[in-house]
């Protein structure tokens, strides 16, 4: 378990620090993240990286000079959030374009879209690889649905020194995603990792039993088997990925033999001692296969805190691919050969100043709502601190078992910001938007974006015009859930906070329509998003990182779903007599 710490909702931004400050030759902390230290080569592109803390060395072990220009940090287990993305991209940005390098979770492709769409609008060239190199999150006819484990380091490696050697953003990202093609991992663990301040592991396994195709955020495996021999698990790992080789490349055709970079990777507890005995039997079987071994990596490379367990990872090469892998690097991390020393930054503050949002005008009656809006929002931060144990443990039963952190971590935020907007006279609009950033950014994940929408919505919906009513606040809401589908690609049925908030945008809508007050309305409403809450336990996932242990879930409903009708209830309490229910799911 993870031992030292202080206050836990603290950690990621105080292991930020300290990784700065010890690593000060090679990255200087800036907002969102950190990136190099060292003056780069200008107009070349730049490879940004990002993804959870947790996981270390990646991400931030691996900015340097010939890997990553930055690191996009996000809380534990969270992605970062697009503020964080963006800023941390505009610190690397050397004027030829910024490549974004993160493994394929829900989150981190809302949160980096979202970032790259920004990018693009003040004119700064931006593409993105989803790392999608884990066999076991889905089948090889839904390769794009795949998780990003150990693989990350391979596609982050060779597209770094793409852009190092002077590619233009097509060729690098072509390079980038070549290598995600070439690119297979497999993962087992004995144990799950627990989280700091959390007094269990995000997920158990019986002894004697190892877990079979596990996440590096938690997730629970696949499939469980008792704990093999070191041979026998060498022989586990490389029969699975051998049975996956790549399109394109024949092992039996080839007129010389088939060039493979293997990755045995631990995950935080296994000691290296272990992990070399483990290779003895990988290396065996390769040189059976008739592969030619190029560069074998064995350590800790992306790790999941102190979860016991390994990946092994296999990297097809080309004559291409096998050139930028073994180019120069020097990042605290991830060395290879030798570098020609840079020039370290000029002095330059690290973190971006806080900027204070003009707050637009207003109307009397907006301005009003406001304080009722920051009402809702306390009523929901009440609910979800209250019951943010018991969200965790159903997010666990499929999924990570962060929800609840993540949402703690959001609707505090979000509560700060309206406050901040109330006290500076902000309309309605004003205040969900203030509100709307603030989860966003502090939460990070999916969650995170996804109620970074649906708030930014109602808040277009509402205005600062005019005081808000129910049909104003059903649109809103519906819109929010058009947004969510539009940007996080689920639909109803996903088993995710659809199914809760389409068919309560619905019911408000008919609600409103017979010119009821908001306080009648959403309370129909409210027996409606409840009901669908239920219902989601008889769903199976579909979406995000419990769609690989789809089957586990059913019986349980979907944390998300029933996050959204905690806080839709507690809104309605807000909106009836001012109180805040902190019943349990």
């Amino acid at each position: 378990m993870t031992r030292l710490f202080n206050d836990p909702a603290a950690f990621a931004d105080e292991m930020i620090e300290g990784f700065a400050a010890s690593h000060s030759h090679w990255v200087r902390r800036v907002s969102g993240g950190v990136a190099r230290n060292t003056e780069s080569t200008p107009d070349t592109v730049a490879l940004v990286i990002g993804g959870g803390s947790g996981h270390y060395p990646a991400f931030a072990g691996l900015v340097g000079q010939g890997l990553a220009h930055g690191a996009a940090m996000g809380n534990l287990f969270a992605s970062p959030s697009s503020q964080q993305i963006y800023t941390v991209a505009k610190a690397a940005n050397n004027g030829r374009g910024v490549l974004l390098g993160y493994g394929n979770y829900a989150g981190d492709v809302l949160h980096f879209n979202q970032a790259q769409e920004r990018l693009r609008a003040e004119g700064i060239d931006c593409r993105s690889v989803a790392v999608t190199d884990d066999i076991s999150s889905a089948p090889v006819a839904e390769h794009s649905k795949r998780r990003g484990i150990a693989g990350d380091l391979t596609v982050f490696k060779v597209a770094a020194a793409a852009a190092e050697a002077g590619y233009s953003l097509d060729a690098v990202t072509e390079i980038g995603e070549r290598a995600n093609h070439r690119t297979r991992s497999f993962g087992v663990a004995f144990t799950g990792c627990t989280l700091p301040g959390a007094d269990t592991p995000l997920f158990t396994v019986p002894e004697g039993r190892m877990a079979v195709g596990m996440g590096i955020h938690g997730e629970p495996g696949i499939d469980e088997t008792d704990i093999p021999t070191a041979d026998e698990l060498a022989e586990l790992m490389v029969e699975k990925l051998l049975a996956e080789v790549p399109a394109g490349i024949d092992l039996k055709s080839s007129p010389t033999p088939v060039r493979v970079v293997p990755i045995l990777n631990g995950l935080g507890s296994v000691k290296y001692e272990e992990l070399f005995v483990v290779y003895r039997r990988v290396a065996q079987l390769l040189d059976r296969a008739g592969l030619q071994v190029v560069d074998p990596q064995v350590g800790e490379l992306v790790t999941s805190f102190d979860m016991a367990g390994t990946s092994l990872t296999l990297f097809w090469v080309d004559e291409e691919l096998e050139a930028l892998w073994a180019a120069p690097c020097d990042a605290p991390a991830f060395r290879r050969g030798s570098v020609t020393a840079a020039v370290l930054s000029p002095e330059h503050s690290s973190l971006s100043p806080a900027t204070e949002l003009d707050i637009p005008d207003t109307t009397p009656e907006s301005q009003a709502a406001a304080p009722h809006i920051l009402a809702a929002l306390t009523a929901a931060e009440a609910v979800v601190i209250t019951n943010a144990d018991e969200l965790g443990r159903i997010d666990a039963v499929a999924g990570d078992g962060d929800h609840g952190i993540g949402m703690e971590r959001g609707v505090r935020a979000a509560v700060i910001a309206a406050t901040d907007a109330v006290a500076r006279g902000a309309g309605a609009g004003t205040t969900l938007h203030m509100a709307a950033d603030a989860w966003a950014d502090k939460a990070g994940g999916t969650s995170g974006a996804l109620w970074g929408l649906a708030l930014r919505a109602v808040g277009d919906a509402v205005g600062n015009a005019v005081k808000p009513n129910a049909n104003a606040v059903a649109t809103g809401v519906v819109n929010a859930a058009a947004a969510i589908m539009r940007f996080g690609k689920a639909k109803p049925g996903d088993k995710t906070l659809i199914d809760v908030l389409v068919p309560f945008g619905d019911a408000l809508t008919a609600e409103a329509g017979t010119q009821q007050s908001i306080t009648q309305a959403w309370g129909a409403a409210a027996v409606i998003a409840q009901q669908a809450a239920d219902n989601t336990a008889q769903l199976v996932p579909l979406m995000g990182r419990a769609r690989p242990h789809a089957e586990k879930s059913l019986g349980t409903p979907d944390a998300g779903a029933v996050s959204m009708a905690l806080i839709i209830n507690a809104v309605h309490a807000t909106l009836t007599h001012g109180a805040s229910p902190k019943e349990n799911p």
